[in-house]
């Protein structure tokens, strides 16, 4: 989800305020990578209450665009939504391709010098110096594809690590306590809605169906867990995405769900042990000398994927005062390759297969995927797997 901040202007307003301003940047430098589908946030029978003037005095505060409008044209655009509900307000949210904006951002990292290893394990970090005066110098990898452990030494180490930041920071005994909250989501086979539709209420399990590509999405759950890696699906997860979403599309649990996956938000807030789904969506960048004592070493944990670019430039802003290179931040600006595409298109492969007359080229009917897709994400990465693939091109 691209979010426009909608879902925390009244529960967390500085991650509304980020998400506003990220996501009109992202349109400018990912715009291949964004569907600009606009969001509804729809006041079900469930939702009457206080909540609504809330919400609509939380985006005049945050600057998030908010407009009332009537039903029936909520309902003309989106013919499936709950005909009961009592009031509708656009927001610009929008539907991102999360993997494409991960390969279009390291392809413009790489562009600018940097080097990427996939597969690579941190295995531990590499410390000199004693107590009072430790400083981490790089990191022990595996790199899992060859079987060969390497170090990789460096000016300055930065753990952006999601959920698995707590555990990097252990190995040199520095205390990060990640909240590690599940999400878990479902995906069904048919694009019931074209907008991004969610609950006008303050954020709970099942509020909002995204649709991505080919299939709408409803999320999601917030579980605390105490593995990141160690995740259960619970049938009463899916069953509790299904019944909530009746109340946005009803009768969209009378479709088929073609998948559900869950992910661990790296949530972040000092001190706290009450449930995930209340700790706060900002991110927290942790400078590990002033806090610990330990140079040569940052953590970036928190935030969301619309915040990635922000938590990004904050980040090696510090860094860059560390290393005493300190210049003026260019991903504001920077478009990555493919921008050129414009915004995403749900027709563009069939568009294509029908131009080419691609149809005997087919692999996957229902993504529209193509032999020479799959040759050409083989190429760009050998050694890569077939669940790679899956992600690259959308194999079914």
């Amino acid at each position: 989800l691209l979010h426009s901040g909608g879902r925390y202007v009244v529960k967390d307003p500085q991650s509304a305020v980020e998400c506003i301003q990220e996501n009109m940047t992202l349109r400018k430098t990912h715009t291949h990578c964004i569907e600009d589908t606009g969001g509804f946030f729809v006041v079900t029978p469930e939702d009457e209450g206080p909540y609504t003037e809330q919400f609509i005095a939380g985006c005049a505060a945050t600057g998030v665009p908010c407009n009332e409008i009537s039903i029936a044209e909520a309902l003309r655009r989106e013919p499936l939504l709950n005909p009961r509900i009592s009031r509708v307000f656009e927001v610009p949210d929008g539907a991102a391709d999360s993997f494409l904006s991960t390969h279009a951002t390291a392809q413009a990292a790489r562009q600018a010098g940097a080097q990427i290893l996939t597969y690579h394990d941190v295995t531990g970090l590499i410390v000199t110096g004693g107590d009072g005066d430790r400083q981490v110098v790089g990191a022990r990898v595996h790199d899992a594809a060859r079987g060969e452990d390497l170090e990789i030494h460096a000016g300055l180490v930065i753990n952006a690590t999601g959920a698995w930041a707590g555990r990097i920071a252990g190995l040199v005994d520095i205390p990060v306590s990640v909240i590690p909250g599940k999400g878990t989501m479902v995906a069904m086979n048919h694009r019931m809605v074209n907008t991004v539709v969610n609950r006008c209420k303050m954020p709970d399990d099942g509020d909002i169906i995204v649709p991505i590509h080919t299939v709408a999405v409803i999320g999601t759950t917030d579980e605390r867990v105490a593995d990141p890696e160690n995740l259960r699906i619970e049938p009463w997860e899916v069953q509790l995405m299904l019944d909530e979403g009746e109340k946005l599309v009803p009768g969209i649990s009378r479709a088929r769900v073609v998948r559900a996956w869950a992910g661990v938000r790296p949530l972040y807030q000092e001190d706290y042990t009450g449930d995930s789904r209340d700790a706060t969506r900002k991110f927290a960048l942790l400078d590990q000398q002033r806090r610990h004592g330990v140079g040569g070493f940052i953590t970036i944990t928190g935030g969301k994927w619309t915040t990635f670019r922000l938590m990004a430039e904050k980040t090696v802003d510090l860094a860059t005062e560390y290393l005493g290179t300190r210049r003026p931040c260019s991903t504001e600006h920077t478009t990555v390759p493919g921008t050129e595409q414009g915004h995403y298109w749900l027709g563009h492969r069939l568009h294509e297969v029908e131009e080419e007359r691609l149809q005997g080229e087919l692999v996957c009917e229902c993504e529209l995927v193509t032999r020479t897709m799959i040759e050409n994400a083989a190429r760009q990465n050998p050694t890569v797997t077939l669940d790679d693939i899956r992600r690259d091109v959308r194999l079914g």
